[in-house]
Order: C-alpha cells, then structure tokens, then sequence
C-alpha cells in the first residue's frame, strides 16, 4: 500500500519526476446544492469522500461570480449540471462603463469564500482544494450572452474593455481572498482561446492581459490548472501563462497528450472523454482509455482527468473505474 498522500503524489508530480501511480480527480457541478455555500460543500465532500480523489476541484455555477452585477440564471436540468441564464446584465455596449467593482467578502462572491472556507475545515491538509475562476472574457459571455460579446468587442471594442478591467480588479480580488482560505490553487477557466470564436490578435488584446493580471494574484499557490475549454484551442497562445498544469479537451481537439508533452514543460490533466466514455462507456472502455492515455504519458507529468466537468448522469460504475484505473490504494 502507498505512504504517499494526495498531496505529496501532486507535488511529485508537479516536479516532473514520476510518482507511486499517476494523480486522478473528476469534478462535477452540483445543480441546486451549489445554490448555497453550505450546500456546495456538503456535496463535494459527498462525492470526494465516495471517491477519493487525489484533489478537490470546487465547481460552483458559472454565476457566482456575476450575480452580484445583477446577472439571473435557472436550473433547467441540463446534464452538464449548468444553468440557464435569465437575464443579461449588459443591454448596449454603454452598459459595459457601468460596472463597479464588487467586494469579494460580500454577496455570491462572499458565500464562496465560505463554501471554500467549510471545505478546508473539514477536508484533509492532505487533499488539496482547487477553485473554480471564470476569466474575465468567461464571466463578459455570461454578463451580455455569447453573439453579442462578439459584436460589442468588435463594434464597441473601448466599452468592452472598460467592463473587462473591472471584472479583471474584481477577480484579481477574489482570487486573493480564496488563497487566504488555505486553498492549494485555482483551476483557471478559459473559453474563448478558440480559433472559432477569436482571431490570435483579438485573444491577444481581449483576453491574454486580462487573464494574466488574473493569474498573478494566484502565483502564490502551488497548484494552479488552467482549462482551455472547447475546440481547435489556442494552445500555444497560452504555454507562457504561470500555472503548473494545463487541462483541455485533449480527446476532442489537438493537440493530444503525447504532443502537447513536447510543447508543455508542466504538467497535463486528461485522456478521458467525458461523454463516450464517462457516461455511454463501461468500465472496461473507462479503464481501457486511461491505459491509453498513462501510455501515452508514460505516467509522467501526467493526471488522469476529464477534458472538462464529467455530466451528472455519467455511471457510478465508470466513475469508480477511473479511480481504480490508477489503483486505489493511496
């Protein structure tokens, strides 16, 4: 059996060299229990204790961040676990220069802090937490809707980024206050480095300075994953942000695990596909394509993960052969 903890299984990892096994966590959301701090946590601590991941990554609604702006969303049973947004703070691009500053001690931001609070009181030193932190690009999609983000960056382009440094003081606040919970990172969510929706120079200007102030609050932590979320990424647009880990749809879209190897000197998470394979798959085919993906890594520089949340509906019975896939012990 391993002496190894979650937590010193991570930090070898991170250091490049090889660990007793490769690290493994699944995150999910948690649709209506994440409509309060309490409720949040109580079902993460639920699923961690069910499986015992190697880290606790801490998924709240895509809102809570932005509900303090005004922003409304509703559960409509979608199987990712994701809400519905209701109403969209930003009308017309003058809406953008409206936007204040919120306290991350107050509010939704406030209730977050909380939730993380209750998880590190009851969650092992052991079993690092990571947060859930929208870029600011992220969190304006959600603020205005996704079409007309892109119209207002490229018809009103000044009022957009009058919005993006106030979302960008706002996180870079947050961010601050969630390391002083005690927690080992943040797990860094990025949508828009798509070649489908951005060009390199409009991600270069919208997002990448914006992102990097973010990121600079969160230096501090040990253990930091940036998500490139979606398709035909923009991965080398982003090798040079500060974070240890880089997680994507690696499955899905380019570059695969063995590639992105040569081209990132940290550490990657992956080789599970959410869909096929969490939720339609079966055991076999779960601990079939984690092999796949231990072989492909040789293990090393490696965790085994989805390329983003794994849906509410996958199967307990794949859930758990992802974790044995590894081994359970330790």
């Amino acid at each position: 059996m391993s002496t190894l903890t979650h937590r010193q299984r991570l930090e070898i990892c991170l250091s490049g060299e090889k660990p007793d096994r490769p690290p493994v966590a699944l995150w999910r959301h948690f649709p209506v229990d994440d409509q309060t701090p309490e409720g949040l946590a109580s079902a993460t601590l639920n699923f961690q204790r069910l499986y015992d991941f190697d880290f606790v990554k801490v998924t709240p609604a895509s809102s809570f961040c932005i509900k303090d702006w005004g922003s409304r969303d509703d559960w409509r049973g979608a199987t990712e676990g994701t809400r519905a947004y209701t109403h969209r703070v930003i009308q017309q691009p003058e809406d953008w220069t409206r936007l204040q500053a919120l306290d991350p001690a107050r509010g939704s931001l406030g209730d977050q802090l909380k939730c993380l609070s209750l998880l590190e009181a009851e969650l092992s030193p052991n079993t690092p937490i990571i947060q859930t932190i929208f870029s600011p690009m992220a969190q304006a999609k959600n603020l205005v809707g996704g079409e007309q983000l892109l119209v207002h960056l490229r018809r009103a382009p000044d009022a957009v980024h009058e919005g993006l440094k106030i979302i960008a003081e706002t996180t870079q606040r947050f961010v601050e206050a969630a390391l002083d919970t005690g927690i080992a990172g943040v797990f860094y969510a990025i949508q828009h480095a798509q070649y489908g929706l951005l060009s390199e120079g409009e991600f270069a200007e919208f997002c990448r300075p914006y992102d990097l102030q973010v990121l600079a609050a969160a230096k501090p932590a040990w253990f930091n994953m940036l998500h490139l979320h979606g398709q035909d990424v923009m991965f080398d647009q982003v090798l040079d942000f500060p974070v240890q880990v880089i997680n994507w749809h690696d499955r899905e879209t380019e570059p695969s695990l063995a590639e992105a190897l040569t081209r990132f000197p940290g550490v990657l998470c992956g080789g599970l596909r959410r869909n096929e394979t969490m939720v339609l798959g079966t055991p076999e085919s779960v601990t079939a394509e984690a092999a796949d993906a231990i072989q492909a890594t040789g293990g090393q520089r490696f965790i085994l993960g989805t390329g983003c949340v794994t849906p509410t509906i996958a199967p307990h019975g794949n859930i758990l052969a992802a974790r044995q896939s590894v081994g359970l012990d330790g």
